[in-house]
């Protein structure tokens, strides 16, 4: 299997033993395995990043990530909170470094290790908001801020005092009210339509759901469309009217151009063209009777 970026940069995953199957025996051999692999000085990395960026040598983009894969495990360690496997955070955070390599810059003067951390925790973020709820919770910037921030100011369980939510919002520069809303999304679960909230209940949830058309309000709403449309339609000549019934107004086997064509003695686009005037007239004689 080969990963790859949204560019060149192609690397197997026999040199970054990124997928895991088994026991967490198989991740603790993998962590001791990146952490006694060599460490680059600053003159060899910046040498390969040269190598990589003028020639496209993947070799050299292969020995920088090795030297790196122990950033990764570091930084997905701190994500284990969020009830995910080792494996698939440092499988995404690799993600992340192998982008981050693509793109890095030797002129900058920098380490890549700094460069990179930002794009190995993107990749662990967007993978954790992708997979933590059926329904996402984080979408706008502030969101995801707080996602990742929240629980770490929390002292306990208890729901955060007005204080608290207030120190926050002026902390991570965000709204109080977004704080509220995001405590309130972290403290609630998913549940299937299917669940039965205790051993009384006969129905499920799904079926405690009310539907649209059945509300009073849609159907008084249905009845005097309803009734205003009958009133526009008996306002056409007859010829009209049978042919937007004929078309349009029977539950099945409507009426084609053709077969009222034939009917009526005319072309098909005689019928199309008295069809048109109807509809026209009927929009102006609804958007009246609605003023």
């Amino acid at each position: 299997m080969k990963y790859t970026t949204n560019n060149s940069l192609i690397i197997n995953n026999s040199y970054l033993a990124c997928k895991f199957f088994g026991t967490l025996g198989n991740i603790d051999k993998y962590i001791k395995t990146v952490n006694n692999l060599p460490i680059l000085s600053y003159d060899e990395e910046i040498s390969l990043a040269y190598d990589l960026q003028k020639k496209n040598n993947l070799n050299a983009a292969q020995k920088i990530i090795l030297s790196h894969l122990r950033l990764v495990v570091s930084i997905s360690k701190k994500y284990l909170g969020y009830s995910f496997l080792h494996s698939d955070l440092i499988q995404e955070g690799n993600i992340g470094l192998m982008k981050a390599v693509k793109r890095f810059n030797p002129d900058q003067g920098v380490r890549l290790a700094s460069y990179a951390i930002h794009w190995i925790r993107a990749e662990i973020h967007e993978y954790i908001l992708k997979n933590c709820r059926l329904v996402k919770i984080a979408t706008t910037k502030s969101q995801r801020k707080l996602f990742f921030n929240l629980r770490n100011h929390k002292e306990n369980l208890n729901s955060m005092t007005s204080k608290q939510i207030d120190l926050l919002a002026e902390t991570l520069d965000v709204k109080r009210k977004d704080v509220i809303e995001m405590e309130t999304r972290l403290s609630g679960k998913d549940i299937t339509m299917d669940y039965l909230s205790n051993n009384n209940d006969k129905l499920s949830l799904i079926f405690y759901l009310s539907l649209e058309t059945t509300e009073p309000i849609k159907i008084i709403e249905s009845l005097q469309y309803n009734k205003k449309l009958k009133s526009a339609l008996n306002k056409l000549d007859i010829r009209s009217r049978r042919i937007v019934k004929a078309r349009w107004l029977v539950n099945e086997n409507n009426s084609t151009l053709h077969e009222l064509a034939k009917e009526f003695s005319v072309s098909a686009e005689r019928i199309r063209q008295i069809e048109t005037v109807a509809f026209k007239k009927m929009k102006n004689l609804l958007k009246n009777s609605i003023l």
